[in-house]
């Protein structure tokens, strides 16, 4: 069986986009499931499939986050990895979805775990908001704060690659002289949407345009959308690599190394399951003390 992806949000699993791609576990929180249900849980998960890839959000509760390590160090196993992904929820789910993509190509755990940093690089993920008053994700000046406040105000925001923010007019249109969205992705992209608590055609109708991108489809909006964008008037989007094989050629284009720490084969520049740079540190100078704050490179046993 190919590797597990899971995610700790049902609604983090979007359709597949063909009959091959396989779906993902949900892992319960801790208000739905004890601990001995969770590492039961995630022990049939161990044996059916041979390793775990989970996604793990930053806006996950701090008891989420600490159940899933704590299963992992109880089982005493390096075959879990627990991926930090710093993306919006629908952007996340995109992710996850290319991910499971990927599991039933002939890539190892460990490149599939590491693969998830080089592909979110190629998502770009924003919103339609209707107010910006209380966002912290993205920079988020004076005017566009006071501009929050007028009826009808509508603001197009980038979260990544790059963070951006354009006030549009009332028409839907960006207005020249607030400044526009950047240019999108400069290759081939589907667009997924979902909408919030707000009317709006002008992710499908002029996003989409603009962007060229080759497909567009709607899906049920995340459940921690609404808290991550910091109002529930909006409509999220992603853009996105959508075909399997040119996933698969961009991750086969990297090269290739073994864990120093682990042993798992991972691209890019950090292990995907025990998170250690490819790079060993520089050698300590024994006579130096080490910087506040700064721990000394650990060895391995």
């Amino acid at each position: 069986m190919p590797t597990a992806i899971a995610v700790t949000s049902a609604d983090l699993v979007l359709p597949a986009p063909d009959r091959h791609t396989p779906g993902a576990a949900v892992l319960r929180p801790p208000g739905e499931a004890d601990l001995e249900g969770a590492l039961a849980e995630t022990t049939a998960l161990l044996e059916r499939h041979g390793h775990l890839v989970a996604v793990v959000p930053p806006w996950l509760p701090a008891a989420t986050v600490r159940r899933l390590h704590t299963v992992r160090a109880i089982l005493e196993t390096d075959r879990i990895a627990l991926l930090d992904v710093d993306l919006p929820p629908l952007g996340t789910a995109v992710l996850v979805r290319q991910l499971r993509q990927l599991t039933v190509c002939d890539f190892s755990p460990g490149v599939i775990a590491s693969a998830a940093r080089l592909l979110s690089h190629y998502i770009y993920a924003g919103a339609l908001l209707g107010t910006v008053a209380k966002l912290d994700r993205v920079p988020v000046g004076l005017k566009a704060h006071a501009r929050s406040w007028s009826p009808g105000a509508q603001f197009a925001v980038l979260a990544h690659p790059a963070p951006h923010l354009a006030k549009l007019a009332a028409s839907g249109q960006a207005a020249a002289a607030q400044g526009v969205l950047p240019p999108g992705p400069g290759f081939a992209t589907h667009l997924t949407f979902a909408r919030g608590a707000l009317s709006s055609d002008w992710v499908t109708a002029e996003l989409a345009p603009a962007w060229q991108v080759q497909g567009v489809m709607e899906n049920p909006l995340p459940a921690d959308s609404a808290r991550w964008w910091a109002t529930p008037k909006l409509v999220e989007f992603a853009a996105a690599i959508p075909d399997v094989s040119v996933l698969y050629q961009l991750v086969a284009s990297v090269r290739r190394e073994e864990c120093r720490w682990c042993g798992f084969e991972l691209i890019g520049d950090r292990c995907g399951f025990c998170a250690a740079p490819l790079a060993a540190p520089p050698p300590e100078d024994p006579g130096r003390t080490p910087a506040r704050g700064h721990a000394r490179p650990r060895t391995r046993s």
